[in-house]
């Protein structure tokens, strides 16, 4: 008999009739049991399809709230789970900021202003956008040409676009052996073979460039590496460099993050005429203000361009002009400033609360990588931490070919309260302590 579900449609009747308001929390699991009439673990299953239903967001130590938002339903890196705290997928949104935000765009708004911003525009963006653009990117010493910048949709477009523009179809692209997840759709859709290289502490090593048979480019993530958090110093950064001459090889160079690392000189540095360098908005503002950049080689702009158009992943002005205004007015560099410390403090609570297990992580980045303890494997920790209402990505996602897939998972930092986060470590560190047999029996 489906008792639970007859409750969870009052429940969602009184939600949709505002009797129970955006942001209410609703009883704890033992309450409305007893208010119900109801075991236990049928109350669980009531707000477990409030869940799935998209009505309710759960919170470990706080409780279950009827949500404030309408659930988004397109993915990002994998369709969204049905977690109640999400270390699976990083969307670093701090609470001042979308008001920070919204004033930034007061002056857009207007009319006069808006209607400029409706108009299409091209590749290469406007002259105000490539130059506030050049000024955000700038990493150390190096600040890019603002005559060589092409704007994306997106990041994950503006590494189609490179892809595209440097790997013909039926061709070989380097990538660490654990690489961003979206680069092995990309290379799978556009006919492009990802050929794993050898990586030690520092990343990619020069050598791995010189035996393997001759690349098109190399797909690699020189700062904050996702998903293992290394960050490569400048010796290897500059033998990297040496190899893609002598190789006559690209860079598709994933700067993604490196928002948390301004200090660091990029590879481009190094290799302009070898390197695109790729960036978005998505991590140093908000998820959804898709905004990607190119960095193109010297010579070659008008080559990625003609990819950007040909995929349809140029910009759309009014996010183009939205950038621009945050760019230039200081709102960016505040954000990500923020940021910054928040990085910093999320992963001192993951150090605390993890202290006992193996992680590597970079201390400013908003992720760490976990080598779990035996006997857990990653498929059985991954299944136990979601019978907690925890996602965390298991090291597979990351994996390319068939070969050894490490005994680890990614944690991602951003997404959840800092209050929730620390709670939800807590209870992966006491998962970890346990067995899988263990996990099965509660």
């Amino acid at each position: 008999m489906d008792d639970y579900r007859m409750i969870a449609d009052e429940l969602a009747a009184d939600i949709a009739a505002g009797r129970l308001s955006p942001g209410d929390r609703l009883p704890p699991l033992r309450r409305l049991a007893r208010q119900r009439g109801i075991a236990s673990s049928t109350a669980a299953r009531v707000y477990r399809e409030l869940t799935r239903r998209g009505l309710t967001v759960g919170e470990v130590g706080r409780g279950t709230f009827v949500r404030t938002s309408t659930p988004s339903i397109e993915p990002a890196l994998a369709e969204p789970g049905e977690a109640r705290v999400d270390l699976d997928l990083n969307f670093p949104v701090l609470l001042e900021h979308p008001a920070l935000l919204a004033k930034s765009l007061e002056h857009l708004l207007r009319p006069e202003a808006l209607a400029g911003a409706l108009r299409p525009v091209g590749a290469e963006g406007t002259p105000p956008a490539r130059y506030a653009a050049a000024s955000l990117l700038t990493r150390g010493t190096w600040t890019p040409e603002p005559r060589r910048l092409l704007f994306a949709g997106n990041g994950k477009q503006a590494i189609a676009a490179s892809i595209a523009a440097l790997v013909p179809a039926g061709e070989r692209l380097g990538v660490e052996p654990l690489t961003f997840p979206v680069v092995k759709g990309i290379a799978a859709r556009l006919g492009v073979t990802l050929v794993p290289l050898t990586m030690d502490e520092y990343g990619i090593t020069p050598d791995a460039l010189r035996v393997v048979p001759p690349l098109r480019a190399v797909y690699m993530q020189p700062a904050l590496h996702n998903p293992l958090g290394i960050t490569m110093p400048d010796q290897r950064r500059e033998e990297i460099a040496e190899s893609l001459r002598q190789r006559d090889t690209y860079a598709i160079e994933d700067a993604i993050y490196s928002f948390l690392r301004n200090d660091l000189t990029p590879l481009a540095a190094l290799a302009p005429e070898r390197t695109v360098v790729v960036d978005s908005l998505s991590k140093r503002l908000a998820p959804g203000l898709t905004l990607g950049f190119m960095m193109t080689p010297e010579g070659m702009t008008q080559h990625f361009a003609a990819a950007l158009r040909s995929g349809t992943w140029t910009a759309h002005r009014f996010a183009l002009e939205a950038a621009t205004c945050w760019m230039t007015d200081g709102t960016a560099s505040t954000i990500e400033h923020a940021k910054r410390s928040d990085a910093a403090q999320r992963q001192r609570i993951a150090a605390a609360r993890l202290a006992s297990q193996t992680i590597q992580a970079d201390p400013h980045a908003y992720h760490c990588w976990w080598e779990l303890p035996a006997p857990w494997r990653a498929d059985t920790f991954v299944a136990a931490a979601a019978r907690r209402g925890i996602a965390v990505t298991p090291a597979g996602a990351f994996a390319v070919g068939p070969g050894h897939v490490p005994n680890a998972v990614r944690l991602a930092l951003a997404s959840p309260p800092v209050d929730v986060l620390a709670d939800a470590l807590e209870v992966l560190a006491e998962l970890a302590h346990g067995t899988p047999e263990d996990a099965g029996q509660e």
